[in-house]
């Protein structure tokens, strides 16, 4: 037998390429360095691969030169406009996600009760903020305890991170379904690790992580089993090569619908569509606040870049298949999210079904099949991205006398007006998921529903409009509730945190804002990136 001999295009692939060795070498780190430098060590060298590699995407994009993009790795890999825009948007999430990540232990203001009384004990254990010091250790255990007094930091997540955003950064760039179910695998098993790694409910998170990775491997199975189905039905796993199946229609037509079928669970999965959305409330709820942030962004920005890459490229001559099929978990993701969402008493778990309710605007950008739904779609990942981050990163701070996160929301009573910025910015990205004028949500939906209805969905924006106009109470509420609402008498406070995450906040707050008011520049640039390979 001749194999033909693998050829590799480093330049095209580098930005996979370097975070993927960033990770790597994390693990180094960690084997070799002295645990006292492990945490600036790895801060340093994962927000230094993370904007090397934007830079490469940046100049890979340039290389392009309004082309059509090429292909990598022997085909196995698109390198086009879509995947470029995706890719560097992960990037930024991720270089967010890695300042949260990095938050040491935050004290409580001087009004608290434990403000002053534990500085000492504080001071001794700076540890992650968010994360256990020791992950092998039974959650209330003597040797968590004292883990927590020594101020160990897990410092293992840092690399975790960056394996998740490698396999991210090749999920929608995926040009054929065995690469696309590794970069699948890639991306989601450091993810099932780091849901049960927080500091504080600790049963709680290895709950979440536990149900995330029991539904992940059944939605990979799914997956997996849709690509042999397609393979069955093209002899090959390519998406141009199963296109070119379908269109001159060889093969049993069965195999396709089944495979796609299939494919679609895994996808769907992933983005948190119903049916498939249960583990979302529980993870988001359970998971350490600055992966809840994270991965509520990132993972739903590489899933849909994925869906987008199938549907568009492997199977637009099924689109009267797949579509009807759309409608239907669209409209079910809509209106189940929006309706749970008004029921729901914990901050965490009202955004987690607000993410459900926005995978269902997203998908009817992904339906409409044309041009505008493509670049609509993309500047709705970019921009809900960043409100999501911002949203979590605000969630973390506010903090029971205990120092322990205070997510009920009946307790966030009042807190607008005990900290006016900490309410104002909390409720410019509610508004922005509600879809008001001034911010980027407002502009996200405009440019889905409208690709959608010149994709003949009229009724799916109808629907979508009903939807946003429910989903506006629950934001509603909260902001109503932070401003207009008297104060309990042990009301949650709002630490101080460090120029981390203070970073995040400002700057997600400054884009949600600037998408709202000058959304141009990102139109244009999405516009510039509506066709695939």
């Amino acid at each position: 037998m001749n194999l033909p001999t693998p050829s590799v295009e480093y330049g095209l692939i580098s930005p996979m390429l370097i975070v993927l060795g960033a990770a790597v070498l994390g693990v180094v780190v960690e084997a070799f360095l002295p645990r006292r430098v492990r945490y600036p060590a790895q801060v340093a060298l994962s927000l230094t691969a993370l904007v090397a590699a934007f830079v490469a995407v940046i100049l890979v994009a340039r290389d392009l030169h309004g082309g059509t993009g090429f292909s990598a790795v022997m085909g196995a890999v698109a390198v086009d406009m879509p995947a470029l825009f995706l890719q560097g948007t992960i990037l930024l999430m991720g270089v967010l996600g890695i300042l949260l990540i990095g938050e040491r232990r935050i004290g409580l203001p001087a009004e608290s009760p434990v403000g002053q009384a534990d500085a000492a004990d504080r001071a001794e254990s700076q540890g992650l903020d968010a994360f256990t010091p020791q992950a092998s250790a039974i959650a209330g255990s003597v040797a968590e305890q004292v883990a927590t007094r020594a101020g160990v930091i897990q410092t293992e997540v840092f690399p975790l991170t960056m394996f998740a955003i490698g396999g991210m950064l090749l999920f929608p760039a995926a040009n054929d379904l065995l690469t696309m179910f590794i970069a699948l695998e890639v991306l989601s098993l450091p993810l099932y690790l780091l849901c049960g790694l927080a500091r504080r409910r600790r049963l709680l998170s290895q709950e979440s992580a536990l149900k995330y990775f029991l539904l992940g491997a059944f939605s990979s199975a799914f997956f997996l089993y849709g690509a042999a189905m397609l393979y069955g039905y093209a002899g090959t796993l390519s998406l141009e090569g199963i296109a070119e199946a379908v269109s001159t229609d060889t093969g049993k037509p069965s195999l396709a619908l089944v495979g796609t079928g299939l494919l679609l669970v895994g996808v769907l999965f992933k983005v948190g569509a119903v049916p498939f959305h249960s583990w979302i409330p529980d993870v988001y709820q359970g998971a350490p606040t600055p992966i809840t942030a994270f991965m509520a962004a990132a993972t739903k920005i590489a899933a849909f870049g994925a869906m987008l890459r199938i549907f568009y490229v492997a199977l637009p001559e099924l689109r009267a298949d797949w579509r009807p099929v759309l409608w239907a978990i669209a409209i079910l993701t809509m209106v189940v999210g929006t309706i749970t969402a008004v029921t729901q008493t914990d901050v965490k778990r009202m955004l987690g079904y607000s993410a459900v309710a926005h995978s269902g605007f997203i998908l009817t950008g992904v339906i409409a099949g044309n041009e505008a739904g493509l670049s609509s779609t993309l500047f709705y990942l970019f921009a809900y991205g960043f409100s999501t981050v911002g949203a979590f990163a605000v969630v973390g701070l506010v903090r029971d006398a205990d120092g322990e996160e205070d997510t009920a929301m009946s307790r966030w009573a009042g807190l607008g007006r005990r900290y006016p910025v900490v309410g104002i910015v909390f409720s410019l990205f509610l508004l922005a998921f509600a879809g008001i004028p001034l911010t980027s949500g407002f502009v996200s939906k405009f440019a889905v529903f409208k690709a959608a209805g010149e994709g003949g969905a009229i009724p799916l924006v109808v629907v979508g409009v009903i939807a946003s106009a429910i989903a506006a109470y629950f934001y509603v509420r909260v902001i109503v509730l932070m401003f207009f609402t008297d104060r309990p008498e042990d009301a949650p406070v709002v630490v101080v945190p460090s120029a981390l995450t203070t970073a995040v906040v400002t700057v997600t707050a400054a884009v949600t804002f600037a998408l709202g008011a000058l959304p141009q520049p990102v139109l244009d640039l999405v516009n510039s990136a509506d066709r695939f390979l």
